[in-house]
């Protein structure tokens, strides 16, 4: 199948089951036992004989060539084509005064075949014909070669990480479809539309923080190169993280860069911003003072400590890490001095980088030594941030690399909505939310509800 098949069918309802029910009981015929979805009890009965007799022959199949769901579904899909256009020939001979085929009006001109991939499988049917040319079936439209709920397979298998070619490869094996690496391509260039609406939706009025954050993706920009894409993570009054979007950068961006960014986040509705948390973006806090002057930069503390295990031997890093625990948790900022001191005298003779980080980070890091404890612990714990980035981190490593920077927006955005099909990525944050709300509200003068629409 190739790129020009790019149109896709959405099914309808050709005859209504409800509008059969009362032609029944209107002709005194009583109408059969339905299923919740609609289905008659009896048909539902008969395909659980036919399983269950090919399932003791050995060959029962549900999904793909020779499976008992394509089959059911061409035969749906052949009715629905078959009620589509004798309506449509009703409608003809009604516009016509009630003439007849045999006084010039329209009818049945034979059929044409049609093969189509749906989600159980490829399905072959036969399209009617009329001899005016004028049936337009809205089962199948002229060009579809696909339902629209396979589109959404292949949307949903991309968002978890697969390959064009694993896709391909997984159509082939489970359903018996052959397909390409571009029509895989074509079907996932869909979500730009969607994406593009996503990036600019309507945001909360104020947030008691966000997080930016950086992934790095490999992208081919004339040579393969590890470029930063940045995702900006709120968490909201009502204590849920939720995704406010994402930006390709070169690394290293400039104050100018950041404004831009955080212009088109205020420009969505964000009117105040309590705390932004980073990690070394040096030219951020400038654009933060530029456009909310009330937000408090912090630095990240799990960065921090992140960053610090990269220059110790494994061997020490458990020791290390509660080391540098009575730093982060002292009361104030005199006593975190204190323990750094002490941190340093023990450590800096092996391992000199790691103090030279935290008294290089000290003026952000400074901050959350002021928090009271409940709001520490939203600020610091970041296990909805670290799951994000795993996420996104397996979308991007399967590819290997992306051909330019919208291919690897794309990619990201569809492993957002797999998460998530608001592409909100809704998560709750921790289950002590109210104390840190009240706390919030309480440090920052009440601007956490004065802001709220």
């Amino acid at each position: 199948m190739g790129t020009t098949t790019g149109h896709t069918i959405g099914l309808v309802d050709g005859v209504s089951l409800a509008r059969a029910d009362e032609a029944a009981e209107g002709s005194g015929v009583k109408s059969m036992p339905v299923s919740e979805n609609g289905l008659s009890v009896e048909l539902l009965e008969e395909l659980a004989a036919l399983a269950a007799e090919k399932t003791a022959a050995g060959g029962l199949r549900l999904m793909g060539e020779g499976g008992i769901l394509p089959e059911l579904a061409q035969h749906l899909m052949q009715a629905a084509l078959e009620a589509e256009m004798d309506l449509h020939l009703a409608e003809e001979s009604a516009r016509a005064g009630g003439r007849g085929s045999r006084s010039g009006g329209n009818m049945r001109n034979g059929y044409r075949a049609k093969k189509v991939m749906t989600e159980v499988g490829p399905v072959v049917v036969n399209v009617p014909r009329d001899r005016l040319g004028t049936f337009r079936p809205g089962l199948l439209p002229k060009y579809a070669r696909r339902t629209g709920a396979l589109d959404e397979m292949v949307l949903s298998l991309t968002g978890k990480g697969l390959t064009s070619g694993e896709i391909v490869a997984h159509l082939a094996e489970v359903y018996g479809m052959a397909t390409s690496k571009e029509t895989v391509s074509t079907i996932t260039d869909k979500a730009l539309e969607s994406m593009a609406e996503w990036r600019t939706r309507p945001l909360d009025s104020v947030y008691p923080v966000v997080f930016i954050d950086a992934i790095h993706v490999r992208i081919r920009d004339g040579q393969v190169a590890n470029r930063p894409v940045y995702v900006a993570i709120a968490v909201t009054a009502d204590g849920y993280r939720e995704i406010l979007g994402l930006w390709t950068g070169q690394g290293g961006e400039g104050a100018k860069y950041w404004q831009t960014v955080l212009t088109e986040i205020r420009n969505r509705g964000v009117k105040d911003v309590l705390m932004l948390v980073c990690d070394g973006l040096t030219a951020l806090p400038e654009a933060v003072g530029a456009i909310w002057p009330q937000t408090v930069v912090q630095t990240c503390v799990v960065h921090l400590i992140r960053n610090s295990m990269r220059y110790a031997s494994r061997r020490d890093t458990a020791e290390i890490a509660r080391d540098l625990k009575p730093v982060y948790t002292a009361v104030d900022e005199a006593q975190a001095r204190r323990r750094l001191t002490e941190f340093g005298e023990k450590w800096d003779s092996r391992y000199p980088s790691i103090s030279g980080i935290w008294e290089r980070s000290w003026n952000e890091f400074v901050p959350f030594l002021s928090l009271p404890p409940a709001i520490r612990q939203v600020v610091y714990t970041t296990n909805a941030i670290e799951s994000l980035n795993a996420r996104y981190r397996r979308a991007a490593q399967a590819c290997g690399h992306f051909p330019n920077e919208t291919a690897a927006l794309k990619r990201l955005y569809l492993a957002t909505l797999a998460l998530d099909p608001t592409g909100r990525g809704r998560q709750r944050w921790n289950n002590r939310w109210k104390a840190a709300l009240n706390e919030f509200d309480v440090l920052f003068d009440g601007r956490l509800t004065a802001n709220q629409v």
